[in-house]
């Protein structure tokens, strides 16, 4: 397909910095942060992405995931748990009546440096294996090189080959080089076909931040508006504290509204934000800390 990319907002980065420090400094009661840490623990996918992943560490993902810790009662599961391909039977077993989604990534990730037919057989194998969402990594290297068309073709094949389930476009925003260029990747990915756009693979730093999210939000509220259609977002890598993640959810409340505030459209990628999340929660509970001792390390 030839793809035209044409009036696209351009970015300030001093004035989208200026924009994001205005949502860090937003006051949070003490009950609506408690309501906010708990929206954040049921919008994490959960993730163990290492070569040396093991039956049991995916197990003991998966029991996290459905007791992250039992001495809070009304805590929510988390939405997901994410892993790669040859470990999504193990984890869709361990998960089983859970109704925690398994996500898997796909497509040669982190790299993406692969054929196409290659991609399409491990989003087809993870998809036969139960995984219910794909995360896929988009071609960097072609989409630097102006490959507009190309990026979007691959991403659609994608979105076919993953059949009922969703499909979520890594852009690998620490590669991209500028807001701009972010702005460009978002669209296209939409365009293809996304059902969520997401920051980063979690192994380039910069992962995510503030200001690219904010791009890529400005970039779903423009989507909508021209077709209705309602994009989720994911940002991944490097969130890691409670005090960060509210930081997103206030952004993501005044740029697009409740409607967004769910994990059907908002996840972030991470495993150690979960313990600081109850953490937290546990303070607010209790009046004091827990040792990290008493939370698993993931």
């Amino acid at each position: 397909m030839q793809l035209q990319l044409n009036n696209l907002p351009t970015y300030d980065t001093v004035g989208v910095l200026e924009r994001v420090n205005r949502f860090c400094k937003r006051s949070i009661k003490k009950e609506s942060k408690i309501e906010g840490l708990k929206l954040a623990l049921s919008m994490v996918d959960l993730t163990t992405l290492e070569g040396k992943d093991t039956p049991g560490k995916v197990k003991q993902l998966c029991y996290k995931a459905m007791h992250p810790h039992d001495s809070l009662s009304d805590l929510p599961k988390v939405a997901a748990v994410c892993v790669y391909p040859s470990h999504v039977k193990l984890a869709k077993k361990s998960l089983k009546g859970s109704q925690i989604n398994v996500a898997s990534v796909a497509t040669a990730f982190p790299s993406g440096q692969s054929s196409l037919n290659v991609k399409l057989e491990d989003t087809r194998f993870a998809v036969s294996e139960g995984a219910d969402e794909i995360d896929m990594v988009i071609s960097r290297g072609a989409f630097l090189s102006g490959e507009y068309s190309y990026v979007y073709d691959e991403i659609a094949s994608i979105k076919e080959a993953c059949g009922k389930a969703h499909l979520k476009v890594i852009l690998e925003t620490g590669e991209l080089e500028t807001l701009d260029k972010v702005r460009q990747a978002s669209e296209i990915a939409m365009l293809a076909g996304a059902d969520f756009i997401k920051t980063s693979t979690g192994k380039i730093q910069p992962a995510a931040t503030l200001p690219v999210t904010y791009v890529m939000l400005d970039a779903i509220k423009d989507f909508y508006l021209k077709t209705g259609k309602m994009i989720g977002m994911k940002p991944a890598g490097g969130i890691s504290n409670s005090k960060i993640a509210l930081q997103y959810l206030v952004m993501l409340n005044e740029m697009l509204g409740q409607k967004w505030m769910t994990n059907d459209y908002f996840r972030f990628g991470a495993s150690s934000l979960v313990n600081d999340l109850l953490m937290q929660l546990e303070k607010a509970v209790s009046g004091h800390y827990q040792s990290s001792n008493y939370f698993s390390k993931d």
